[in-house]
């Protein structure tokens, strides 16, 4: 019975509301209206349409800062004489430390003591 014309034809009055009618009603006239349950679309929908749109707004603005610093370097590279350039190190080289006009000299590794074949224990 979802509709109030079913409710009406089978006489079904909930216990909690059968005790608010007033005592002099007519029980044949009493229609009793329930309230859809809730429906969890729509707020779903708003919070990904907000979180996507987020996402969007933050890329775009991520995008333009990348043009325009770009576009600035560009222009002081072109009126100032200034560079700018990224130096990425090699995988051999990247270990060594970086010394001016001297070598770094590391100390020869240092032997183990021998035991002589002579003295075992026993």
């Amino acid at each position: 019975m979802r509709l109030p014309d079913e409710q009406f034809r089978a006489g079904h009055i909930p216990t909690e509301l059968y005790r608010r009618i007033p005592p002099n009603a007519d029980m044949a006239k009493v229609v009793i209206v329930q309230e859809a349950p809730r429906s969890y679309k729509g707020p779903i929908l708003l919070t990904l349409a907000i979180t996507t749109g987020t996402v969007i707004v933050l890329l775009v603005i991520a995008f333009v800062v990348q043009i325009i610093a770009a576009s600035i370097i560009a222009v002081l590279s072109a009126t100032c004489g200034l560079s700018y350039s990224l130096n990425r190190g090699s995988k051999k080289g990247s270990s060594r430390p970086i010394t001016k006009g001297r070598t770094v000299r590391r100390p020869a590794p240092r032997s183990r003591p021998v035991r002589s074949k002579g003295r075992r224990f026993k």
